[in-house]
């Protein structure tokens, strides 16, 4: 499917949705959360089948062992699939707080209430759980939402929103809360973002051409997701052993995520002591440094030389990029020249150092002595994300379910007026 007017019905229809979803009561939407986690299991053997299909077509391609492995489902995957729709329900809802009530010296009381962003479009490559994740945390905020998977990921898609869509379908709910654009036509997604009349948010999730594409071409505000060049800066105070650890968790437990490491800066005091340590033990567990001069200087023959790509590079792999700085200002300064403003750590046992870190890294995830790992919605309290924001309106950093909501001011009086009411003529 191509044709604008074919997509504008399937959107137009989302958004009729968005009403029914938006008042929906929590009972309800949690209900409703319940059968689409039952039904990713039911549907278990369809997923599988229409995932192999994008899994023989992806090495018919060539996709990266990153992509690859973003790709894959498996009977352990789909059922985290599910528990994340089990633990969607589990969280507070958002919708109808009310907050910050106020007595205003007019009389009326001022307070501000949650409520949804209304339609959300999900553009994402690769990862076929975020269809579920991404209906999930939508439904559960009061959005509708318009998913547009990548070709990668195309047959496996449709197999995860058909089972939510019987779902919806056997609780009484309009399955079009939760629409699947039927095309990977890139040609869509230019449709689909100037949709202004009927998307309120784009939310991009994926590589950096997607991101830009979407973000040159949107009528609709658009929160990016953008890529995960993340340092780690081993400070002359830090504990070797603990910036080791930090390295290796960092970079090689799942190299191919938006959290992993993907440059190294190393104070010039420490690493003569650190870098052969740290080298050693990524090569021993398949991992692989390209570094500047002084760092070749220090680790000998076997080292790549790092260009001015490798530290704007996302490897999404288990290569790390090295650079020995002379203090904390370099390593600041190379991290506003490369960094993505994701994610960004410190080692260090210096409280001065720790401090300028936190308050002067541009990051929407800043860590002292902790791994990157840790920036993730689910770490760090919010149950789940939709992805992580690396745009600062109107969230930054990992995006849960009072992120997918805005608050409107509600006002209570009792008959007060601004101005004085002119005398009634009887």
């Amino acid at each position: 499917m191509t044709d604008t007017d074919s997509l504008q019905d399937l959107v137009a229809a989302c958004k009729a949705a968005s009403r029914q979803v938006a008042g929906l009561s929590t009972d309800v939407k949690n209900r409703a959360l319940g059968r689409m986690a039952d039904a990713l299991v039911a549907h278990e053997t369809a997923i599988l089948e229409a995932n192999a299909r994008d899994l023989d077509a992806a090495a018919e391609r060539g996709l990266s062992d990153a992509m690859t492995d973003r790709l894959r489902l498996t009977p352990e995957r789909i059922q985290k699939m599910a528990d994340a729709l089990g633990e969607v329900a589990g969280f507070d809802d958002p919708v109808g707080q009310v907050s910050d009530v106020r007595r205003r010296p007019s009389g009326i009381e001022v307070g501000r209430m949650r409520v949804p962003l209304g339609v959300i479009a999900m553009i994402y490559e690769a990862r076929p759980n975020v269809t579920s994740d991404a209906a999930g945390l939508c439904f559960k905020a009061g959005n509708a939402v318009v998913l547009r998977g990548g070709s990668e990921a195309a047959w496996s898609n449709r197999a995860v929103a058909a089972a939510l869509h019987d779902a919806l379908a056997a609780e009484g709910l309009d399955p079009a809360a939760v629409t699947l654009v039927p095309t990977t036509d890139r040609d869509a997604i230019k449709d689909l973002v100037r949709m202004s009349d009927h998307l309120d948010l784009v939310i991009p999730r994926g590589g950096e051409g997607l991101i830009r594409f979407v973000d040159e071409h949107s009528r609709v505000p658009v929160i990016k997701h953008y890529k995960g060049v993340c340092h780690l800066f081993v400070d002359e105070t830090a504990d070797l052993d603990v910036a080791l650890d930090l390295l290796l968790d960092g970079k090689l437990s799942r190299p191919g995520v938006c959290n992993a490491l993907e440059t190294l800066l190393v104070h010039e005091s420490v690493a003569a002591g650190f870098l052969p340590r740290a080298h050693a033990e990524l090569a021993a567990n398949g991992g692989e440094m390209r570094g500047d001069e002084t760092t070749r200087q220090i680790l000998g023959g076997g080292v790549a030389p790092a260009t001015d790509d490798d530290y704007h590079a996302e490897y999404l792999a288990p290569i790390v990029a090295v650079r020995v700085v002379d203090g904390l200002d370099a390593a600041l300064d190379h991290v506003a020249r490369y960094g993505s403003q994701h994610t960004e750590v410190i080692a260090t046992e210096s409280v001065g150092s720790a401090r300028r870190w936190v308050r002067e890294v541009d990051a929407s995830v800043v860590l002292v002595n902790a791994s990157s790992r840790f920036s993730d919605g689910g770490e760090l309290g919010l149950g789940a994300e939709i992805g992580i924001s690396t745009t600062k309106l109107h969230a930054f950093g990992p995006m849960g379910l009072e992120a997918l909501t805005t608050q409107k001011f509600v006002v209570h009086g009792a008959g007060e007026t601004r101005h004085a009411v002119p005398p009634r003529a009887s």
